[in-house]
């Protein structure tokens, strides 16, 4: 693959990435209300999301830069996965049409285990990091499926998966933390809720259709 090429295969794959990622990481749990409930406390918001997105971005790097060395053995393997990462994107994306169904919010109180009282700086982290690494999903979305994904690549544009991946994190945390006390009224609203989650599920519904093309075309 040429400079041209690269440079013109370049952003569309930074939107896949990021909006895989965007698609996986916008849901209401325990992660995104802590990181709300620190932010609405104007509690070591800067820490706590620098964790989050970090965290993400690691999970995020190993998973494709590890998986593309195993699929670039077995391209056999690469069409497999690509194919099972289509299924779980499909089933994603019929849960995030699911919620748009129904009524929820996301509120501070949601974050449980967080307490009544102010944390410190690394009680605060530490319960950063039990909310992101205790998680199974979190080894599920971030270092299989999104670094499957990635890794079907080509070499010269895995890092702006990578990069279009890990912006969604950073984009996501920042905006839950340091938007926290102008936000709240709108995660409160079951409405706005219900539309993002009708919007994630298209989304992933066409990431997956992309991926099942991609694995067939290389039959």
């Amino acid at each position: 693959m040429n400079l041209t090429e690269t440079t013109s295969l370049a952003l569309p794959v930074f939107v896949q990435g990021l909006a895989l990622s965007f698609g996986l990481i916008v849901a209401i749990g325990a992660q995104n209300a802590f990181v709300l409930r620190q932010g609405l406390r104007r509690e070591h918001v800067g820490s706590v999301v620098l964790f989050c997105a970090v965290a993400d971005a690691v999970l995020i790097a190993a998973g494709v830069l590890g998986l593309s060395q195993a699929l670039g053995r077995s391209p056999g393997l690469a069409r497999a996965l690509a194919l099972v990462g289509a299924v779980f994107l499909a089933v994603y994306g019929w849960q995030a049409m699911q919620r748009a169904r129904h009524a929820h919010r996301l509120t501070a109180a949601d974050g449980g285990g967080a307490g009544a009282g102010g944390l410190g700086r690394g009680a605060a982290v530490a319960q950063a990091a039990a909310f992101t690494l205790l998680n199974p999903h979190v080894y599920l979305d971030t270092v299989l499926l999104v670094g499957s994904i990635g890794a079907q690549q080509p070499a010269a544009l895995r890092g702006w998966f990578i990069a279009g991946a890990s912006s969604a994190s950073v984009f996501w945390f920042v905006l839950l933390g340091f938007g926290a006390r102008w936000l709240a009224p709108w995660f409160a609203r079951p409405r706005a809720w219900q539309l993002l989650d009708g919007l994630i599920g298209l989304t992933l519904f066409v990431l997956s259709a992309l991926l099942v093309r991609h694995a067939l075309a290389g039959l």
